[in-house]
């Protein structure tokens, strides 16, 4: 493999041209991003394009070389986020975000050496493929009072419970599960165990529900005595808390450098819509896209403060509550600006179907695409739930940043 080809660590150019150069040498010349791509073709590039990854160790460029990773430091992992960002094009698989970014790296953080060698290859080469289990019907996002019950029974665990909004289940074979399994008057932090749980097995079900935008990514996942081998126990067992509060923040990491670029991206595809219809004629269009620029913005200078400390290793912390709080409010406002100016139109799905419906459609997708523009801004009502509500978000950030009382 040449220097243009393949990034790594000794090579003559600095990192982010060979990046560049990467994308340069495996994009075609006219490339716009994924949105422009229609759903068959989208599906057959992003499998291609993981398999391209795997082989230049892209997929996951921090991991250790061993496991199959690039062998890269955090702040190099942070410029192929950004760069694939920019041009558009996927970091890996749908589950890649939870099997790479969250669980990966959490077992790289504090599980076991014979979890990191039996899981991340595989991981890797996609024999693992990981949603995730956290969420529940009566706690949402209080993930100190999860109920599902683990109980030990030999050497397996047996998992009874009931999760939900468990994203790409569907697609997945395996889930990493917030179990309670401490006595009763165990500290609710001190009694939850995270377990890796094979899906593929008689007391799992998984209901697929459909949202309002048409798709069905989220589902409700039932465990009925599931069993997982005791071992799988990331972070050890009562060792939950810890686990999973570290794997939130390895899910924020890349965000961090990944966001700022799609809203620039979606920010500019407004542009475009509000001037194919002369809607900037109108002052009150001028000074909310002004309002949304200016959000936009403060989120690229806030992600480089928070982008630094990663970059060098350290946890974000409690500041990614502003990050998350700051783009899940802005977004539903920047798609609902979108909505106004089409006016009518907005009433009907026509154009493409959205390639994400999710953080922003993919770079690609027509300014003028109505079915895009409404089934993102209808999926923006659950962003301010998702991955911690507003309401979680505010009150982190009133105690932890500002020192108020509970």
């Amino acid at each position: 493999m040449t220097d243009r080809t393949e990034p790594g660590p000794g090579r003559s150019k600095p990192f982010r041209e060979q990046v560049v150069a990467f994308l340069d040498s495996h994009l075609p010349p006219d490339w716009q991003g994924v949105g422009g791509l229609s759903p068959a073709d989208y599906a057959a590039f992003r499998l291609a394009w993981r398999a391209l990854l795997t082989e230049h160790r892209l997929i996951a460029p921090a991991w250790p070389r061993e496991y199959g990773g690039g062998g890269h430091t955090p702040a190099e992992s942070a410029v192929v986020a950004e760069e694939f960002a920019r041009v558009g094009v996927p970091r890996g698989g749908t589950n890649d975000p939870f099997s790479i970014q969250m669980i990966g790296n959490t077992i790289l953080a504090v599980g076991t050496e014979a979890q990191r060698e039996r899981f991340l290859p595989g991981i890797i080469d996609g024999t693992y493929v990981f949603c995730q289990g956290f969420s529940e019907p009566d706690h949402g996002s209080d993930l100190s009072r999860v109920s599902t019950r683990a109980r030990r029974d030999g050497d397996e665990w047996v998992i009874d419970g009931q999760k939900i909004w468990t994203s790409n289940a569907l697609t997945a074979n395996w889930i990493f599960v917030l179990c309670r399994t401490g006595e009763e008057d165990t500290s609710r932090y001190d009694g939850l165990t995270l377990l890796l749980v094979p899906l593929d097995q008689p007391g799992v079900e998984r209901r697929p529900i459909t949202m309002m935008n048409g798709a069905a990514e989220f589902c409700e996942t039932f465990f009925s005595g599931a069993r997982t081998q005791v071992g799988l126990e990331v972070g050890g067992v009562g060792g939950g808390w810890r686990a999973a509060t570290g794997l939130l923040t390895f899910e924020r990491g890349e965000t961090t450098a990944t966001l700022p670029v799609r809203f620039g991206v979606e920010l500019d595809r407004l542009r475009r819509l509000i001037d194919s219809r002369r809607g900037f004629d109108d002052p009150a269009v001028r000074d909310d896209f002004a309002r949304c620029w200016t959000r936009v913005e403060l989120m690229r200078l806030s992600g480089l403060n928070n982008l630094s400390r990663w970059s060098e290793g350290q946890p974000i912390g409690p500041e990614s509550s502003l990050e998350k709080l700051l783009w899940s409010e802005l977004h539903g406002t920047i798609t609902a600006l979108a909505c106004r100016v089409l006016g009518d139109e907005a009433t009907t799905y026509a154009g493409p179907d959205p390639a994400s419906y999710f953080l922003c459609d993919e770079p690609g997708m027509p300014p003028g695409s109505v079915s895009s523009w409404v089934k993102v801004h209808l999926s923006t009502l659950g962003e301010t739930i998702a991955a911690g509500t507003s309401e979680i978000q505010r009150n982190i950030i009133a105690e932890r940043l500002l020192g108020l009382p509970r």
